[in-house]
């Protein structure tokens, strides 16, 4: 299994950071794939076999990290490319909220 389990929204409160340069400064950190419940079911496939896919936004997955939880929130075409590739570690931002 490439994931914890695979969610369907977000269950924990609302933080604020809506736009990828409010997470500027939540620094990256290592996390694993095994390790994050994902915040959506579906993946867009252009997402996923962009070239330049991390042009705009982030170099960075969003993940958040309640009650224990690492909710992945954005980056799901990041960690499938990782698993794909046979990594299982991504570098991710890390926000703590609850």
């Amino acid at each position: 299994m490439i994931f914890k389990a695979v969610g369907d929204g977000r269950p924990y409160p609302d933080h604020g950071r809506e736009e990828s340069m409010d997470w500027s400064d939540v620094p990256p950190r290592q996390v694993r794939l095994d390790e994050l419940v994902t915040t959506k079911r579906t993946l867009d496939l252009d997402a996923l076999l962009a070239e330049d896919s991390t042009f705009f936004g982030d170099l960075f997955a969003h993940v958040v990290e309640y009650r224990g939880i690492l909710y992945l929130e954005d980056g799901l075409h990041r960690a499938v490319r990782a698993a794909l590739q046979q990594r299982p570690i991504l570098h991710a931002r890390v926000l703590t909220v609850g």
